[in-house]
């Protein structure tokens, strides 16, 4: 198996120090798909720089996850994506033990059952431990889990080792990973969590930064139909007492149907004197949201 074993008495009181070159030789500076602000690179860098997680919050669709692909894709580094559900465990992400399989095993007179490790399957913090390069890992959504999961880790996470009760094993990270954590803010975090973690939230595109998101998704989209776009979707975030404003990948997906649709920025211009914009429904996503336009365009009209 693709581990570090140490046996536990030779376990350093210290805390992990890595063994080959220090983090802060990897520099994130974004990528041709990804446009990241300044600020946020800076705050990629520091996390590495510090050996700490980085703790990235903002709203739904401005980027969150699919940032540690990308500091992976620019440094070059093996990536391991770890997606929390209301149901995980911390223990999800070290191994799990699969006891039943065993006993099934053992009934069957299988020769696997004696070696337990044949039983162990590794977790995503495992397999990023046992990387022979220094990896990235994404902890993605990480509020989703019970309050006490961040705390569950905090040794893990500092001392960058776990032990395996059945094998009597201490995993340790050949490298330590740059670990990239996301939340959405659907509950709060212990403070002993965030004490550890280098914090950076993103906060929504401005339009000059939008303009350049959507060009290196639809490169070549003609400058009349992207002004019109973001106008209208700028006015509609802007409307007060939205449930659900329109995020970035749901402009993206709002412009690609205008394009498929062939649509000129003169039939956007129409639609402001409506309730609702063309294929509305892929920046609206409730019907409170709908019936609100509906209700804001007749009052429009009355007042006409």
């Amino acid at each position: 198996m693709a581990f570090n074993y140490r046996a536990p008495a030779s376990r350093p009181a210290s805390r992990y120090i890595p063994k080959t070159a220090t983090l802060a030789s990897m520099k994130f500076t974004g990528t041709d798909s990804y446009i990241a602000t300044e600020d946020l690179m800076t705050a990629v860098n520091a996390a590495i720089t510090l050996e700490r997680p980085l703790l990235v919050k903002g709203e739904p669709g401005t980027g969150k996850t699919l940032l540690a692909q990308e500091v992976a894709d620019a440094l070059g580094r093996p990536f391991f994506e770890w997606h929390i559900k209301s149901t995980t465990k911390a223990q999800h992400g070290l191994y799990e033990y699969d006891a039943v399989s065993r006993l099934r095993d053992s009934q069957l007179g299988d020769e696997r059952v004696k070696d337990i490790r044949n039983y162990i399957k590794q977790g995503m913090l495992w397999e990023a431990f046992a990387s022979d390069d220094r990896a990235v890992l994404l902890i993605d959504e990480i509020d989703k889990a019970d309050i006490e999961f961040p705390n569950d880790l905090l040794r893990e996470l500092d001392r960058m080792e776990f032990y395996v009760y059945e094998t009597q094993e201490t995993i340790a990270a050949k490298h330590r990973p740059a670990v990239i954590i996301t939340s959405n803010n659907e509950k709060e975090l212990p403070d002993a969590f965030l004490r550890r973690c280098f914090f950076h939230y993103i906060r929504f595109p401005e339009a000059d930064t939008m303009e350049r998101i959507v060009e290196v998704h639809f490169p070549g989209i003609k400058k009349a139909l992207l002004k019109e776009a973001l106008e209208c979707f700028f006015s509609i975030r802007s409307v007060n007492g939205l449930k659900k404003k329109p995020s970035t990948s749901e402009l993206l997906d709002w412009i690609k149907l205008l394009l498929a649709e062939d649509l000129s920025p003169e039939d956007l211009r129409e639609d402001s004197t409506k309730a609702l914009p063309k294929l509305y429904g892929a920046l609206l996503k409730n019907e409170q949201d709908v019936q609100m336009f509906e209700r804001l365009a007749f009052l429009s009209r009355r007042q006409n």
